[in-house]
């Protein structure tokens, strides 16, 4: 069941993810060699609630964290821990939040430090990838659409895409149909209608597209430990043009400053 949200609906929504999105901000303040993702997620929970959130990802089935933390080779999915970060590691973060009785779901990929070069040109094609998908989401287009112009975009610069992991729908739930596949065939799969809110998450690999779930029952890495990176905003299907609700502005306001030092 897809379930429409009115224009009010989505003015909620946008200050959930306004919220997700000054998180990601937090934490990119302090994110850089010697930090370890369990204290990312310590400052995460504390701005969360602080600022009348709930952490959505905390205990949602089972999840020990707030946050997902995924460094290098892990996909999506990886827990929080006490490992410090070295440079040129990279990590996915990926933030939830329930507010107003709406959830919202970003994630951006960090760079720690100066990385290697083909691990940065890895994140800015997909980061790129997620806004060619963001272009196709638009009123009478078909997911399909979306997922094609990921999976074109990445593939022709060699990489490859995760086919298990997906997008999804969100609203009252952090989950809601349709899947959000980023990969696909022009003019295939569900129409897209305005109202529909998605959250599109390209996961791209620098190696091979398979994966495997690590024991702990959550992360999900690359099979061959390749480095993997993921960028997700939470989208408005519209007539025209999609309204992008999450947003990396404070993220990469904080990037920004801390490269001119």
């Amino acid at each position: 069941m897809i379930y429409l949200k009115t224009d009010e609906e989505i003015e909620l929504m946008r200050i959930s993810n306004l919220l997700v999105a000054k998180t990601l901000g937090e934490v990119a303040k302090a994110i850089k060699p010697g930090v370890s993702t369990l204290e990312l997620d310590k400052i995460a929970e504390a701005f969360i609630r602080d600022n009348g959130g709930t952490p959505a990802f905390l205990n949602y089935q089972g999840f020990p964290n707030s946050l997902c933390t995924s460094v290098n080779e892990q996909v999506v999915h990886g827990i929080p821990n006490d490992t410090p970060l070295q440079e040129g590691d990279v990590v996915s973060v990926d933030c939830g939040v329930l507010l107003n009785d709406f959830y919202g779901d970003s994630a951006y990929t960090f760079p720690i430090g100066e990385v290697a070069p083909e691990v940065k040109a890895l994140l800015e094609a997909t980061k790129a990838s997620l806004y060619k998908g963001i272009e196709q989401a638009i009123d009478n287009n078909r997911l399909g659409d979306v997922g094609h112009a990921i999976q074109s975009y990445t593939e022709e610069r060699g990489y490859s895409v995760v086919r298990e992991m997906v997008g999804h729908g969100i609203g009252r739930n952090l989950h809601e149909a349709p899947e959000v596949a980023n990969y696909g065939r022009r003019g295939n799969g569900t129409k897209l209608k305005s109202g529909m809110v998605i959250a599109i998450e390209p996961m791209i690999n620098l190696g091979k597209r398979q994966i495997v779930q690590e024991d702990d029952g959550w992360t999900i890495r690359t099979i061959d430990k390749k480095v993997s990176a993921h960028y997700e905003h939470t989208v408005a299907v519209r007539k025209g043009e999609a309204d992008i609700l999450s947003s990396f502005k404070f993220v990469e306001e904080v990037l920004h400053l801390q490269s001119e030092k």
